[in-house]
Parts: structure tokens; C-alpha cells; sequence
């Protein structure tokens, strides 16, 4: 999460948008992991699925404090 919020304050287009962008890639991308692997969505062990469900909560959470803040 730190290196994901290090290269969103980068981000040309500001930091909020890159880490929207950034998570959204990152749940992508665990998506794909998991389904390579084979893994079993509602495993008893942590795997690529629950990544991705936290990275999409994460996103859902920053969207809506992108929404809700005064421009």
C-alpha cells in the first residue's frame, strides 16, 4: 500500500485519481493471479481473491471520499 501511495503522489493528474487508478490495477491484476493459479475464492487461507476484495474496498472507499470532498 505504501509503494501504491508513493507513486500516486507522483501522479500527474493528482493523488487521489493515480490511487484510484493504482488500486484498481493492483485488484485487477490479483484477479488474474488468482484465476492463473487456481486458487479457490472462499479458501480458509488468505489468497490472490481476498487481495483483490480488499484492493476493491479500498477503491469503493476512495471514491467516495473523491465524491464527497469539495473541489
Amino acid at each position: 500500500m505504501a509503494i501504491l501511495m508513493a507513486f500516486a503522489a507522483f501522479g500527474s493528474i493528482g493523488f487521489a485519481r493515480s490511487l484510484v487508478a493504482l488500486l484498481w490495477m493492483a485488484a485487477i491484476l490479483s484477479a488474474v493471479v488468482g484465476a492463473i493459479r487456481r486458487e479457490p475464492p472462499f479458501d480458509t487461507v488468505l489468497n490472490h481473491w481476498d487481495e483483490l476484495m480488499a484492493y476493491a474496498a479500498l477503491c469503493s472507499l476512495a471514491v467516495g471520499f473523491i465524491r464527497t470532498a469539495p473541489v
